[in-house]
């Protein structure tokens, strides 16, 4: 049976589902979306993505035509047509169909799509040996001209920085933020671990509030480790002893190399691989 999409309450088959080349979504990149996994059959920490979802839709002025229990039961409704109980889940509203402009109270109602699928972000190889990866010269989006709490659908500058890395040959890219602090990778947030504690970048670096960061930070003051939320500089990656990556698709996964340098001792480091098998415990896999 074809991938069933859903789109504004009913589901179609994956060649048929289709938005309107007016949808300022696709003209714009007006609009904002989640991406989630199901472990399980089960959405991993659901509330706080649509939390995240509900809270960029208001910054944006963005009336969500469904309630946030609704729109649980519409992600488990395509997780169940399409008999996924591990998979990958893309949840985006649209600022919907409107005229051509920029004026967003041209668009009298909002689309919502969910695409449930499966995923694998990265080839397995890299869990186990790790990821080479480069600084991007493209610098993460200003906080104060897009917020980067607001996961919206325009990902330009994530992409550009993602062409730097895959011209470079690696398949994720290091971003820097306006001050040349370190700020997130294209897809995923940064972690270091430096004489025991692990230490990550702030929100306030101009990082999006990664749902997989939250956990992983949680589980390891749960095991009783430090954790620092603190400025970091591309000095600071460079002397790390370990270092990984996290994000809902790429879970948690190992870094050994940065801008050509070995992280450590250019293998995966023992806090690395002990997060990983206990994030692999809290998602039940």
């Amino acid at each position: 049976m074809s991938l069933q999409i859903y789109i504004d309450g009913k589901m179609y088959p994956k060649e048929d589902a289709k938005i309107s080349v007016f949808d300022h979504g696709l003209l714009y990149g007006d609009g904002v979306f989640e991406g989630m996994r199901s472990y399980n059959s089960t959405v991993f920490r659901m509330s706080e993505h649509l939390d995240r979802l509900y809270e960029s839709a208001q910054a944006l002025h963005l009336t969500i035509p469904m309630s946030t229990q609704e729109m649980d039961a519409a992600v488990y409704q395509t997780l169940k047509v399409n008999n996924i109980v591990d998979g990958y889940i893309r949840l985006i509203v649209t600022r919907g169909v409107g005229n051509l402009g920029l004026d967003p109270y041209q668009c009298p109602t909002a689309s919502v799509i969910i695409i449930a699928d499966k995923i694998t972000l990265y080839p397995a190889k890299y869990y186990q040996d790790g990821l080479e990866i480069v600084t991007a010269s493209t610098i993460r989006n200003h906080p104060a001209a897009l917020n980067p709490r607001i996961k919206s659908l325009n990902y330009l500058n994530n992409i550009l920085a993602k062409m730097e890395g895959l011209k470079a040959g690696c398949i994720e890219a290091l971003m820097l933020n306006a001050k040349g602090e370190v700020a997130e990778c294209t897809g995923d947030n940064i972690f270091l671990v430096k004489n025991g504690i692990l230490l990550t970048p702030p929100i306030d670096a101009g990082i999006l509030a990664g749902i997989t960061r939250r956990a992983v930070i949680d589980l390891a003051r749960e095991s009783g480790m430090q954790v620092h939320e603190t400025n970091l500089s591309r000095h600071d990656v460079y002397i790390a002893d370990e270092c990984f990556l996290t994000g809902s698709a790429a879970e948690v996964i190992p870094v050994i190399k940065v801008d050509d340098r070995k992280i450590g001792d250019g293998t995966v480091g023992q806090t690395t691989k002990s997060m990983m098998v206990k994030f692999k415990a809290l998602v039940g896999q």
